[in-house]
C-alpha cells in the first residue's frame, strides 16, 4: 500500500520549490545526470512509449552552439546555468515499441502508419517526461528553470539536422540562487480549474 510523502518531500518537490533565473556556479557532475534520469524515466507514458530524448548542454561550446536560439530574455540566464537540458521528441519512438511495450505486438505498425498519431503521442509523452524531469531533479536536491522562449527550428537545426529528434522545450538545471527570483504567483484555485463528476 502506498503512504502519502512526508511533508518535508512535498515542500521540497512542489510547495516551496521554484522556477530559477539565476544558479551558483556548482557543477552538476555527469553521475548525477545519470541519476536523475535514472528516477525520472519510471515516469509513466502511453504504451510505454518513452520518446522524450535529452540533450545535456554543458561546455562553453555546447552554448555557444545553443546560444542564438536563445530569445534575449533566456540567452544570459542560460550561459550561466551549469545545465541546459534540451527536451526532445523521437518522432520515431515507435520503432522501440516491440521490446518496450511487448504486450501489443501491432503497436509499432499503429504509430509507423499514421505520421499525424505519432507526432502528437511524441509530443504529449515527452512533455510528460520533461515534468518527470523535473520533479526528479527537484527531489535529487537540483533546482530547475524551465524554458519554452526559444527558436525550435534553430535548436533542431543545430543539434538535431538528421530530422528524427524535434526540441521540445529546456530546462536550466543546477542549484538555484534565490536572489534571482521573482515574487511567487499564484496559482488559480480548484473551483476555477477542476470539477468532481
Amino acid at each position: 500500500m502506498t503512504t502519502p510523502l512526508p511533508l518535508a518531500a512535498l515542500e521540497q518537490t512542489f510547495l516551496n520549490a521554484r522556477t530559477f533565473n539565476k544558479f551558483t556556479d556548482q557543477p552538476v557532475p555527469d553521475g548525477l545526470l545519470q541519476q536523475l534520469y535514472d528516477l525520472a524515466q519510471w515516469g509513466p507514458t502511453s504504451m510505454n512509449c518513452q520518446p522524450a530524448r535529452y540533450v545535456f548542454v554543458r561546455s562553453a561550446e555546447a552554448k555557444a552552439r545553443l546560444a542564438p536560439a536563445l530569445s534575449p530574455g533566456n540567452l544570459d540566464k542560460t550561459m550561466s546555468a551549469p545545465v541546459c537540458v534540451i527536451v526532445a521528441q523521437d518522432s520515431r519512438f515507435h520503432e522501440h515499441l516491440p521490446t518496450q511495450f511487448p504486450a501489443v505486438p501491432t503497436a509499432a505498425a499503429m504509430f509507423a502508419g499514421n505520421a499525424a498519431l505519432a507526432e502528437a503521442n511524441a509530443f504529449r509523452n515527452s512533455t510528460l517526461q520533461g515534468a518527470y524531469l523535473i520533479i526528479a531533479a527537484r527531489q535529487l536536491g537540483l533546482d530547475c528553470g524551465p524554458m519554452g522562449g526559444f527558436d525550435a527550428a534553430k535548436v533542431n537545426a543545430e543539434f538535431f539536422p538528421d530530422g528524427r529528434f524535434k526540441a521540445n522545450f529546456l530546462i536550466n538545471l543546477g542549484y538555484g540562487d534565490p536572489s534571482g527570483n521573482r515574487p511567487r504567483g499564484p496559482r488559480l484555485p480548484f473551483e476555477t480549474v477542476a470539477s468532481v463528476l
